[in-house]
């Protein structure tokens, strides 16, 4: 470490024209980033649904519908025309309507009143077209702006593509309008915990660098979700500002004594060491989402953690150099402490440890067994009220009602057997209709006599597509339980030969490759945070209290769905367990370790109280900065997903901070004699053990 703080003060110049240029770059690629917002990507290949769509996409040679786009007042020639201008699209795979299903030319000679009503009302309906549209994956806006120009204002467009298109449109402008709010709340709370007018600049300076450069270094990677794109630079600031306040504030007190570069000598290697266990936690916790099997954990994984490794190598090397360069700067920019005193705070949480110690017992054990019981949304949601994409569903819904469309695929050798399947799915409830060759064509027609166009949408060289039209809602317990039905059903006429694809078996997909990812990232996470604090402390029993006391605020945390009877985002859900875990661990770790260290000196209760009141303002700092990046993105995102995000984080921070200054004290002084036997070279003071 010697060797280390002697380099970064000798190249300081160096240290900081390296760290700008790499800042610069970064900011210049961030544009160049691919960012995907179809979370279907993140399944992992061999998921049904992701084989489904594959399988469909060889054989027939089209991808599921992803767009509804209604256009009013027409003829059936006037929809054709319609059809063949929206097939033209760039960005458009497929265009579906009525003349797939009975035959252009059938449809053209026939009057529409003598077709099946049933099969016309799908599509055609009061002078209404509908058409059902495949967009390319990454090209939504694009194409969506070329299909309203078309279709005019008074028509309408809706569904997954059109919301990952708005999305596209709102997910800049929603980091710059959360930074706007952030970025002067901060300040203000840096300004109130600081002596310096200069440091709250120097830290965002120092962690802006690191957010730059861990944006630019995104353009390596195939593409980037749009959650991580949202959340990774917010995150990113907000986890880490806390390694340039604890660097900069030893530099402080070492200045005390000895002059600059020596001062910031003695305070990288005192601090680098507890940067290193705090930063070590966050990593882990963050790392713990690559054991997901659905992608999106690599994704946020991979990028999160980079982030916080980027911060930390920030901190440790960019900060020194730039601090050492403007220390006159700080001198004269010093301001008395803005910061009051919170006495009465730990004299509180001295007084009433017993009782909060209860309480959260009390409170944690049902939290636990609630957020267990809590319902979870896999799919994007709706959008807002504000845009347009809702008033076009809503518009859409009016005359055609909810449409929510499963395709089957099964194996295309017996028309007997495809009759009796799709006679059996017609009589299952919220099957609204089924179209097929057998129920559009007929079983005892041959498919030479047929129009191409109309039999190739049902009849592949080795399957047969049946289209299920069903009034379900994308996802629920009753959509799930009627994916599972269909499957049922299907399997007792073809066996595994079969494939379900639409947005509700997608979901049905996550919702099984989720549940059973959760489990392993939460164990992983713990585990691997579990042995980062037991060799920080060389403790066996400090580990399980700080563990236990995060957990619990969490618990009560993801309580809050169930209690509210709502459903909770599985991606809100995913992130603040492990962000929760691995950055407010950091504030148990930081009383833990001043308790342990004033314990040798004091008795438990004294070495307790002043531990509280040392740490407070650094814990209120903290957990003031990252309540707030919570709460200011969920006040200004228009995204359901990142909204919540926004509250969990949020709330979140501020439990863990009441269960560390009111809780933790009273669990460490209960079993204050355990920990000294269990904790290596405790040396715990013992003239006076009350």
């Amino acid at each position: 470490m010697k060797i280390f703080s002697r380099l970064v003060v000798k190249y300081k110049k160096f240290i900081i024209i390296t760290f700008i240029l790499l800042a610069v770059a970064g900011g210049m690629l961030i544009n160049s980033i691919n960012i995907n917002y179809d979370m279907v990507d993140y399944l992992p290949e061999n998921a049904k649904s992701t084989t489904a769509i594959s399988v469909m996409q060889d054989e027939f040679g089209s991808d599921t519908p992803n767009m509804r786009v209604m256009v009013s007042e027409v003829s059936v020639l006037e929809a054709l025309e319609y059809k063949n201008n929206l097939s033209q699209i760039d960005g458009v795979l497929s265009v579906t309507w009525l003349d797939n299903v009975v035959g252009k030319g059938a449809l053209i000679a026939t009057p529409i009143e003598f077709l099946d009503r049933a099969i016309v009302e799908n599509f055609y309906k009061n002078r209404n077209a509908l058409f059902s549209v495949a967009i390319e994956s990454g090209q939504e806006d694009a194409s969506l702006e070329q299909i309203l120009e078309l279709i005019g204002e008074d028509n309408a467009a809706a569904g997954d593509a059109v919301n990952a298109a708005t999305m596209q449109n709102m997910a800049v402008s929603e980091v710059i309008g959360a930074m706007k709010f952030l970025v002067p709340i901060i300040l203000i709370i840096l300004i109130l915990s600081t002596t310096s007018w200069l440091e709250p600049l120097l830290f965002l300076i120092t962690i802006g660098v690191a957010v730059l450069i861990n944006m630019g270094t995104m353009v390596l990677s195939k593409d980037i979700s749009f959650i991580t794109q949202t959340v990774s630079p917010i995150l990113q600031l907000a986890v880490s500002l806390d390694y340039a306040i604890f660097l900069l504030h030893s530099f402080d007190d070492f200045r005390q004594t000895h002059e600059p570069i020596k001062a910031m000598k003695l305070a990288m290697r005192k601090a680098v060491s507890s940067i290193s266990a705090s930063a070590a936690t966050t990593v882990i916790g963050f790392l713990a989402l690559l054991f997901m099997n659905f992608g999106i954990g690599s994704d946020l994984g991979i990028h999160l953690a980079k982030g916080v490794a980027l911060s930390f190598v920030s901190v440790t090397v960019f900060l020194p150099a730039l601090t050492l360069s403007a220390y006159k700067l700080l001198d004269k920019t010093r301001h008395r402490k803005l910061f009051p005193r919170l006495d009465f705070i730990s004299k509180c949480s001295m007084k009433l440890k017993t009782p909060f110690l209860i309480l959260a017992i009390l409170v944690a054990l049902p939290c636990f067994l609630a957020q267990s019981k809590t319902d979870y949304m896999y799919g994007m949601g709706s959008m807002t009220d504000s845009t347009r994409a809702a008033y076009d569903a809503e518009k859409i819904e009016a005359q055609f009602g909810t449409e929510n469309l499963i395709v089957l695929l099964v194996k295309k050798d017996d028309s007997g057997k495809e009759a009796e399947l799709c006679s059996a799915l017609s009589a299952m409830p919220n099957i609204d209709s089924v179209v097929s060759y057998t129920t559009a064509v007929g079983v005892g027609i041959p498919e030479k006599y047929v129009p191409p166009e109309a039999a190739q949408q049902f009849y592949s060289e080795n399957y047969a597509r049946i289209i299920l039209y069903t009034s379900l809602e994308e996802e629920s317990e009753q959509t799930f339980s009627a994916i599972e039905n269909i499957s049922n059903l299907t399997e007792k006429y073809y066996g595994e030969n079969y494939y379900l694809a639409g947005q509700s078996a997608t979901l049905y997909d996550m919702k099984n490759i989720i549940e059973a990812d959760t489990k392993t990232v939460n164990l992983v996470a713990i585990i691997g945070i579990f042995l980062v604090i037991m060799l920080t402390f060389r403790s066996l029993l400090v580990p399980f209290i700080l563990v236990f006391t995060i957990e619990a605020a969490i618990w009560i945390n993801l309580s809050f769905p169930y209690f509210t009877d709502s459903a909770l985002s599985f991606i809100g859900y995913l992130v603040i367990s492990t962000v929760q875990l691995g950055a407010t661990v950091d504030y148990a770790i930081l009383l833990s370790n001043h308790y342990l260290e004033e314990r040798k000196l004091l008795p438990k209760k004294q070495a307790m109280l002043k531990s509280i009141t040392d740490t407070l303002p650094a814990l209120l700092t903290s957990a003031g900065i990252l309540a707030t990046a919570g709460f200011t993105l969920a006040a200004t995102s228009t995204n359901f997903i990142i909204l919540e995000l926004g509250l969990l984080l949020g709330r979140g921070t501020v439990l863990s901070l009441i269960m560390v200054v009111f809780v933790l004290p009273g669990m460490l002084t209960l079993f204050d004699k355990a920990i000294g036997k269990t904790t290596l070279k405790s040396n715990f003071y013992r003239k006076d053990c009350k």
